[in-house]
């Protein structure tokens, strides 16, 4: 399968894309800390279908009325590739969300924050890239630090289950990773406002009925999970992961993958402000090991990538 290229439907930006990353960035980095304090109170699958689902309703009236000619002049294709997207998002959110049950904050956010690495790798699989030293040297860097942040957290026994959580976390990163590669697909030639949209809402009910189906309870939480629940949606979600989107339609899905690396330093310090969490000097060695693996496989400049995709 290759990705074919498609005229670009959207003007040229009116904001900074780097810019919007940088507020996308700050944004996504409380997520973690709003999970943690919802899981206190609910399961990760309900958190993560009220993360979406919250997320879709809130767009909805604005897509329909703003741009319901869009989405009606839509193929059956763009509707399959953004159900395809809608699904990939789920599992991330399922998997990473329920990796903080097991893992401490630092060790999940940077291990779900490899994806540029597996968006690397599939850009060689469908578009033909070239698999450069750098990138394997990267790949092996990145997955030593992996390997030694779930040796360190298992030594530390503060965690519950830390090397499931931290797999969880690992899993969730190659699930946003297809995420990534059909949103730069799709936003060529789809505005924002309708793309969040479908893959907010396909990835919400994907995740109500994943929650249905293990018998998740969806009701009868306090107050504050419901308000837990909303500043996902809003902040992290509508916010955080909108900038992002926003950002693919001016920027290659590498770039746009390899700026949520700030979304660990920022996670991290939040974690520490609100649970005390200090991360070990064996954690913190490891997370430089796999950042600096990511950009060296990446070391292209924006341009360079750009060229590599459609």
């Amino acid at each position: 399968m290759r990705i074919r290229s498609v005229k670009k439907r959207e003007a040229a930006p009116t904001l900074p894309p780097r810019l919007a990353l940088a507020i996308g960035i700050l944004a996504v980095s409380s997520g973690s800390i709003f999970v943690r304090i919802a899981q206190e109170d609910a399961p990760s699958l309900t958190i993560a279908a009220f993360r979406l689902g919250l997320a879709a309703l809130i767009l909805l009236p604005v897509a329909w009325l703003r741009c319901r000619g869009e989405l009606l002049e839509l193929k059956a294709s763009d509707w399959g590739w953004a159900l395809a997207s809608g699904f990939f998002l789920a599992i991330h959110f399922g998997t990473w969300i329920t990796s903080l049950e097991y893992t401490s904050v630092a060790s999940s956010v940077v291990l779900v924050s490899t994806s540029p690495l597996w968006v690397a790798l599939a850009a060689r699989v469908f578009l033909d890239e070239p698999l450069t030293p750098a990138l394997l040297t990267g790949l092996l860097l990145a997955l030593g630090g992996s390997i030694v942040i779930s040796i360190a957290e298992a030594r530390t026994g503060v965690s519950a289950r830390p090397l499931l959580g931290n797999a969880l976390a690992l899993a969730g990163a190659l699930a946003v990773s297809g995420y990534w590669l059909i949103g730069r697909h799709l936003r060529r030639h789809m505005s924002l406002i309708p793309y969040v949209t479908m893959v907010y809402g396909f990835a919400a009910l994907t995740l109500l009925a994943a929650a249905m189906l293990l018998r998740q309870p969806l009701t009868g939480f306090k107050t504050s999970t419901y308000g837990w629940f909303l500043l996902l949606a809003l902040i992290s979600q509508l916010l955080g992961h909108s900038s992002f989107n926003w950002a693919l339609a001016h920027l290659p899905a590498a770039y746009v993958a390899i700026a949520t690396l700030g979304e660990p330093i920022g996670a991290s310090i939040l974690a520490f402000l609100f649970f005390g969490e200090v991360p070990s000097f064996l954690k913190m060695a490891a997370a430089a090991l796999i950042l600096a693996g990511i950009l060296l496989a990446l070391r292209q400049s924006p341009t360079k990538i750009k060229k590599t995709w459609p």
